[in-house]
């Protein structure tokens, strides 16, 4: 028995599938360069809410230099991200500077976590969230055509 209804659903579904299949690598590589743009153009600017959580971190470093360094650097991941000829670059930026951002968990476990490790702080949200940022970035890599010396041998 062909119910039309379910006909809908699957002619919707497929249309919607189609669409992101269109849109969706466009929009996460933007909304990554969006992000990393933001988030470091704040350091630059001193107006970052993690300037305090970085400080305490990286204690060994003087803020006033390493904190808008670090703030450059994740906004060229941003342009990197937002220019097709530079995405490489950007990723390998992104992957040099991520394991950085979960050093507070080991070095400031106090400021991450509440009673146990599963229970984190507003500072700890932020540092995890980091692993969709990850995610999102290898499939941005994972999604980029291979150089042409590569291709063959794919």
């Amino acid at each position: 028995m062909n119910i039309p209804v379910f006909g809908d659903v699957k002619k919707f579904d497929l249309t919607l599938i189609r669409f992101l299949n269109k849109v969706s690598m466009p929009a996460l590589q933007i909304s990554l360069g969006v992000i990393f743009i933001w988030f470091g153009l704040l350091k630059v600017a001193g107006d970052s809410p993690a300037n305090e959580l970085i400080t305490k971190t990286v204690y060994w470093f003087n803020p006033d230099i390493f904190i808008p360094i670090l703030g450059i650097w994740e906004a060229l991941i941003g342009i990197c991200l937002l220019v097709p000829s530079f995405i490489r670059v950007g990723l390998a930026l992104l992957a040099l500077q991520m394991p950085g951002t979960f050093l507070p968990l080991i070095l400031l476990p106090e400021v991450c976590f509440q009673s146990n490790i599963f229970d984190l702080t507003l500072e700890g949200q932020y540092i995890v969230k980091n692993l969709v940022l990850i995610g999102a970035a290898m499939v941005v890599g994972a999604r980029l055509t291979p150089m042409m010396n590569e291709r063959k041998a794919l």
